[in-house]
């Protein structure tokens, strides 16, 4: 059962949306060589308490497994569920910063990837293409659509592109919990999957690889990276379906190369 919100839940998903969106853009200006990813954590960790809200990753239960980290930070390889540590960013580092909070009892949700300093063409090209293909995304993204239309279209890009999905770990509905029905995919089939309606409130997350799609999970648990070590991109909105255009909840700066 997909949750359909009223109007006062929509303000409220609102509300705590913009809340993760500026939280992700303070943190992506704090990115710079020589800074550790438990500085960026803490940091996170401040803004959240001086915006009164809680970290929705922090204490997360996957089975036996309790995610120990206010965000997710993952450099490079790392696809997500990085975990702060005092690893050092480096110039030629990609960052991806995953922010979600829990305000008034709604988490808003959101993921972008920045680059410290000069990167290669490649890399760069995975950043523009990653981006471009959650702008796709949501573009599909209307009442009566099919959802596989919108997974399908994050796809579609990533292909023509030459690089890949990342099938294991796929966007969510979201609401009153972190993870709600429907899940979404980065690939599909035009034409299958439920009919989205307005009220519906969507995490769009394309995760994708300069090569392979196959992934593999850390010693700590969490933290997923590439088969192959080679690079991946992650950026994230929540979206709500409306009768009209898909609105944004997390939209407000734009990811800027440093």
């Amino acid at each position: 059962m997909i949750p359909i919100k009223s109007g006062k839940e929509i303000e409220k998903m609102r509300i705590a949306c913009r809340t993760a969106s500026d939280i992700r853009d303070r943190v992506s200006d704090l990115i710079r060589p020589g800074i550790s990813t438990k500085e960026i954590d803490e940091a996170a960790a401040d803004m959240m308490q001086e915006a009164g809200v809680k970290s929705a990753f922090l204490g997360y239960r996957l089975g036996h497994r309790v995610f120990p980290g206010n965000i997710c930070i993952s450099l490079n390889y790392e696809i997500v569920h990085g975990i702060g540590s005092q690893r050092r960013i480096q110039y030629g580092d990609i960052v991806k910063l995953d922010i979600g909070v829990i305000q008034d009892g709604w988490v808003g949700d959101t993921a972008s990837t920045v680059a410290v300093g000069m990167i290669d063409e490649r890399t760069e090209q995975l950043l523009r293409v990653t981006e471009n293909a959650l702008r796709i995304a949501i573009e599909n993204a209307y009442d009566g659509v099919r959802l596989g239309d919108v997974c399908a279209a994050i796809e579609a890009e990533a292909v023509a592109n030459r690089f890949a999905v990342v099938r294991e770990f796929v966007g969510h509905g979201v609401g009153r919990k972190l993870h709600e029905e429907p899940q979404v995919p980065n690939y599909g089939k035009r034409g299958s999957g439920p009919k989205l309606k307005a009220g519906m409130t969507l995490a769009i997350e394309p995760m994708i690889n300069a090569g392979t799609a196959a992934v593999r999970l850390m010693d700590d648990g969490w933290t997923v990276c590439t088969a192959d070590g080679m690079r991946s991109a992650h950026f994230e909105h929540t979206v709500l379906i409306t009768k009209d255009q898909p609105e944004i909840l997390t939209l407000r700066g734009t990811t800027q190369l440093k």
